[in-house]
C-alpha cells in the first residue's frame, strides 16, 4: 500500500517539509476511511424521515453534484499541489482576502467533521453499554485519536488500512444477510426511490441531498495531503476521483439495501436508527458487529479528519494569517503540527453537548461555500487567466464547473435556517479576524508561499 522511507521522521523535519511517501492506494484509501463507507448509517434516520423514505434517491443528487465538484478540485490540484485545499485554491485564483474567507468556511466543516465522529462514537457506545455516559467515550477517543495523529502520518495511514478492512467484511455480512432476510418477503424494488408516502415533493429530496454532503467530504480531504503525495500533480487528481465515485456508489447501495430490509421511518431513536436496521436484518449479531464496524469507522475517519484540519490551520499559520508561531511550525520530533492538532482536539469537547442534526447540517454549509468557490476557481485559473479558451477547453473550463457551481449553489440553499444563523456567525468571526490581521483592511492579506 505504502512505501515506507527509510529516514526517521527527525531526520527529515530539520528543514519544515513534510514526507513523500503517500502514493494513490494510500491517499485513496485515506479519502474512503475519512469518508466512512458505513457513514450512510450517521444520519440515516435523519435523511429517511426528512425525505420520506427516499435515502437513495437524495445521495443520487448529491452525488452527481460532488463528481463535478471533485473535477474541479482534481484540476486545482494538480495546478497547486501544496497543503491547504480551497484555502490554496481560492487564494491564488481569486486573491489572499477570498483566500482566507473561502479557508475559514472550510476550517468550519473541517473542526466539526471530528467532532461528528466522537459524537456518534458515544451515541451508539452509550447504546451499547447503557451504564457508562456518552461523554467518557467521547473524550477516551479524542485522545487516542490526539496521540495517534501526533505520532505521525505513516501511523494513520497504517490504521487506516485495518479500519478500512473491517468495514468492508461488515459490508459483506450486511449485503448477504439483508439479501436473505428479503428472499421470502414481497419486496417493492422501486419502494426506496418513490418513498413511503409520509413526505412529497422535490424539495426535501435537496435538502437531504444537502444534508448528505458531509459524507462526500473525504475527496477533498485528500487534496490536503498534496505536500505527503509521492507525484502530487498525478496522484491526488486521481485520489480525488476514484474517492468520490467509489464512495458514491457504496452510499447509494448501503441506503437503498437497508430502506429495502427496514421500509419505515419509524425508529426507536432517529439519531441510532441503524440499529433498527441492523437488528430488523440480522438480529442481535449483526446490531453488535454493525457496533464495532460503525465505532471502528468512526474513529477512523476523526482520525484523519482531525490530520486534515490540523494541515489547513499549519497552512494559515504558515503564511501569517494565524499567528506564525504557534501554528505555522512542525513538531522536529514527529513532522506533524502539533499544536494544531491539539487545538482541534479541544474544539472536538463540543461533541459532548451539540445535536446531531445541527452539527451534520454545520458541515454541510462549510462544505458547499468551499466547494463552490473552488468551482469559480476553475474557471478563474484556467478560462479566464490562463486564457485556454478554444474547443473542449471551454467544455473544461467554463462549462462542467459552472454546472457544479450551480448544484453546490441549489444544495447550499436546501439547507435549515437555523444553519444559515450559525454559518454566517462563523464567516463573522472570519471577516473580523482578517480586519485585524490586515490592521483594519489596510495592509495586505498574508499570501500564501507555495514553496515547501
Amino acid at each position: 500500500m505504502m512505501t515506507q522511507t527509510t529516514e526517521s521522521p527527525s531526520a527529515v523535519q530539520h528543514d519544515g517539509r513534510f514526507r513523500r511517501v503517500l502514493g494513490v492506494p494510500s491517499l485513496t484509501l485515506f479519502g474512503l476511511v475519512y469518508m466512512v463507507p458505513l457513514t450512510v448509517f450517521t444520519t440515516y434516520g435523519i435523511v429517511t424521515q426528512m425525505t420520506g423514505g427516499r435515502v437513495p434517491v437524495a445521495y443520487l443528487i448529491t452525488l452527481v453534484a460532488m463528481v463535478f465538484t471533485a473535477r474541479s478540485y482534481a484540476r486545482m490540484s494538480a495546478a497547486y499541489p501544496f497543503a491547504g485545499s480551497a484555502y490554496v485554491y481560492a487564494q491564488r485564483s481569486f486573491g489572499p482576502g477570498i483566500g482566507f474567507l473561502s479557508g475559514w468556511s472550510l476550517m468550519l466543516d473541517y473542526l466539526f467533521l471530528p467532532m461528528i465522529n466522537y459524537l456518534v462514537i458515544g451515541i451508539y457506545l452509550e447504546a451499547a453499554f447503557p451504564g457508562v455516559p456518552a461523554w467518557v467515550f467521547i473524550v477516551a477517543t479524542i485522545v487516542l485519536v490526539t496521540v495517534l495523529n501526533i505520532i505521525g502520518i505513516v501511523s494513520v495511514a497504517r490504521a487506516n488500512f485495518v479500519i478500512i478492512a473491517v468495514q468492508a467484511i461488515f459490508i459483506v455480512v450486511f449485503v448477504a444477510l439483508s439479501i436473505a432476510s428479503l428472499g421470502g418477503a414481497k419486496v417493492d424494488p422501486v419502494a426506496p426511490l418513490v418513498g413511503d408516502g409520509t413526505i412529497e415533493g422535490v424539495g426535501v429530496l435537496f435538502a437531504g441531498a444537502a444534508t448528505l454532503c458531509l459524507s462526500f467530504l473525504g475527496f477533498d480531504a485528500v487534496s490536503t495531503l498534496a505536500q505527503e503525495a509521492k507525484e502530487p500533480k498525478r496522484d491526488v487528481p486521481r485520489a480525488i476521483m476514484i474517492t468520490t465515485i467509489a464512495a458514491g456508489v457504496i452510499f447509494f447501495g448501503l441506503s437503498y439495501l437497508s430502506q429495502l430490509a427496514f421500509p419505515s421511518n419509524a425508529f426507536t431513536d432517529v439519531d441510532s436508527a441503524a440499529l433498527d436496521v441492523m437488528t430488523s436484518v440480522g438480529g442481535q449479531f449483526l446490531g453488535v458487529f454493525f457496533t464495532a464496524a460503525y465505532v471502528g469507522g468512526a474513529a477512523g475517519s476523526a482520525l484523519t479528519s482531525q490530520a486534515s484540519v490540523a494541515r489547513i490551520i499549519y497552512a494559515m499559520g504558515r503564511d501569517g494569517v494565524l499567528p506564525r508561531r504557534v501554528f505555522g511550525t512542525l513538531s522536529e520530533r514527529f513532522g506533524t503540527p502539533v499544536i494544531a492538532t491539539l487545538v482541534v482536539s479541544v474544539v472536538s469537547l463540543l461533541a459532548i453537548v451539540i445535536d446531531l442534526g445541527l452539527l451534520a447540517q454545520m458541515i454541510s454549509f462549510g462544505a458547499l461555500i468551499a466547494f463552490s468557490v473552488v468551482n469559480l476557481a476553475v474557471i478563474k485559473h484556467f478560462f479566464i487567466d490562463g486564457r485556454e479558451r478554444t474547443g473542449v477547453q471551454v467544455l473544461r473550463n467554463l462549462v462542467l464547473p459552472l454546472i457544479g457551481f450551480g448544484l453546490t449553489v441549489w444544495l447550499w440553499t436546501s439547507l435549515a435556517p437555523s444553519t444559515f444563523l450559525v454559518g454566517l456567525a462563523w464567516l463573522a468571526v472570519g471577516v473580523v479576524l482578517l480586519a485585524i490581521v490586515t490592521r483594519g483592511f489596510r495592509r495586505p492579506t498574508p499570501m500564501l508561499d507555495l514553496q515547501e
